[in-house]
């Protein structure tokens, strides 16, 4: 029976640098060989993820947004964007508590050319209060953000028109743990959106019914795949929704906690190409 097996991308497929290594892109090549059908389920923008399969050589339908983006066959099949509405009302407030932020939208991801000034800026002052920060920690974490594909600098979010780009997710990355808590807290009673994360320093604002366990299943009634036959492969919160729908579940080694407790097994480590060690033992085999 063919299985749907779903991968994400940050912490589970791609190495320290941004790229898939040899060894899993053979891995994905073989379970395709063998007639199932690989889905990347990311909570990277469709530009950045399509670069960074282009890139490795792979071709397969794509989860992206944390859900908001099913694409397939060259065409992007569902796509739940935040009401401009709500994007419109949380622009400001985000901006007035000083959090830098992106907008992913259907033209690539939108963020503020003073952005990276912003996190520096965040990461001087931390560190300065605080003796065991990691600068060096925060500063590669900085880093990674401005490593994405598709990226477009605004000088102000009000020089953008909203309703013409469909903005599916607001990515909201800040240091200040206590801070993005309160944020969490302030957001976490609102019925109109979703909230997830992938990180600890890192907060995700969609569509209300958007998460990567809702995508999974509308991919597998899109390919007339049963839940039972499908695979999750992830190591974020932002995948515990399709962990809890996938017929069965793999967490990485370096998965966080949460993860772990409720995955069906548990493979290597990113850095160790465990997506490859996952597919050949409890994909492939079974």
């Amino acid at each position: 029976m063919m299985k749907l097996i779903a991968i994400d991308l940050d912490g589970t497929l791609l190495s320290e640098g941004g790229t898939i290594s040899a060894v899993n892109i053979k891995a994905i090549h073989d379970v395709q060989k063998k007639g199932d059908v690989i889905t990347i389920c990311s909570g990277r923008s469709l530009h950045d993820t399509q670069s960074i399969l282009e890139n490795a050589g792979i071709d397969c339908p794509i989860i992206t947004g944390n859900g908001a983006i099913t694409f397939h066959g060259k065409e992007i099949v569902r796509k739940q964007t935040i009401p401009d509405n709500v994007t419109l009302e949380l622009i400001p407030s985000l901006e007035a508590d000083g959090f830098y932020f992106e907008l992913y939208t259907n033209q690539g991801i939108h963020l503020l050319n003073k952005g990276k000034e912003q996190l520096n800026e965040e990461i001087r002052i931390l560190a300065e209060k605080d003796a065991n920060f990691s600068f060096e920690w925060a500063t590669k974490e900085r880093d990674i953000q401005f490593q994405q594909f598709g990226l477009h600098y605004i000088n102000d979010y009000k020089d953008i028109h909203i309703a013409e780009l469909g903005v599916y997710k607001i990515f909201v990355l800040s240091f200040d743990r206590a801070k993005l808590q309160r944020l969490e807290n302030t957001l976490g009673n609102r019925h109109d959106i979703s909230i997830t994360s992938s990180g600890s320093t890192k907060l995700e604002i969609a569509h209300a019914e958007v998460s990567k366990g809702n995508a999974l299943t509308y991919m597998a009634n899109f390919l007339n795949i049963p839940l039972i036959n499908t695979v999750a492969i992830g190591d974020n919160l932002n995948d515990l929704s399709m962990f809890n729908v996938a017929g069965i579940s793999i967490a990485m080694g370096n998965a966080v906690e949460e993860a772990k407790k409720i995955s069906t097994y548990t493979t290597k480590r990113y850095d160790e190409d465990g997506v490859a060690y996952a597919l050949r033992n409890f994909v492939i085999e079974n």
